[in-house]
């Protein structure tokens, strides 16, 4: 069994090199996925992970499962492990039958509050479409802020780990 970051109704897993193939593949027979899994940019995701596997699972892509159905429900992560400065950047998903319910937005509190708990974060970063008000909000949310706009972004920051709730990093016995 895999380590995992927990929160109260999610569980972030390393995306592992066999699931990164059935992503990439589309081969769902058998897999543990919600309706609309794996979408466009999980593969996208999967492939670059196949390409240039994580040096550190926890600095990689990460899968998204609610912890009611155990489903994959989307895809969070940092591009690769901080910086010399202590800068991660990250992406994020969910499929849409789960959007509107505060998943993305648990996610990545939970992913941000493990980053910053290693004590190798100094400042979490990532930028959004102008287009794309959900992803805003879900930054907000998270506790990060708006630091610039340039003609096709929106570029956001934070220096701390915010937001309610617990997450939790364990390894199964």
């Amino acid at each position: 069994m895999v380590a995992l970051i927990e929160t109260e109704r999610l569980r972030l897993r390393p995306l592992t090199a066999e699931q990164a193939g059935s992503v990439v593949a589309g081969e769902r027979a058998g897999q543990p996925w919600s309706a609309g899994y794996p979408r466009g940019d999980d593969q996208d995701v999967a492939r670059m992970a196949l390409a240039h596997p994580a040096a550190e699972p926890w600095f990689g892509p990460l899968q998204i499962v609610a912890r009611d159905s155990e489903l994959v429900v989307g895809g969070i992560g940092f591009f690769g492990p901080p910086d010399e400065h202590g800068v991660v950047e990250f992406g994020y998903g969910v499929v849409p039958a789960v959007e509107g319910r505060g998943y993305a937005t648990e996610a990545l509190r939970g992913l941000l509050r493990y980053a910053f708990a290693t004590g190798r974060v100094r400042r979490a970063i990532a930028d959004t479409a102008h287009e794309n008000v959900g992803s805003q909000r879900v930054m907000e949310k998270a506790g990060m802020r708006l630091t610039h706009s340039d003609d096709r972004l929106r570029h956001y920051e934070t220096t701390e780990p915010v937001g309610r709730g617990t997450a939790r990093h364990r390894r199964p016995a």
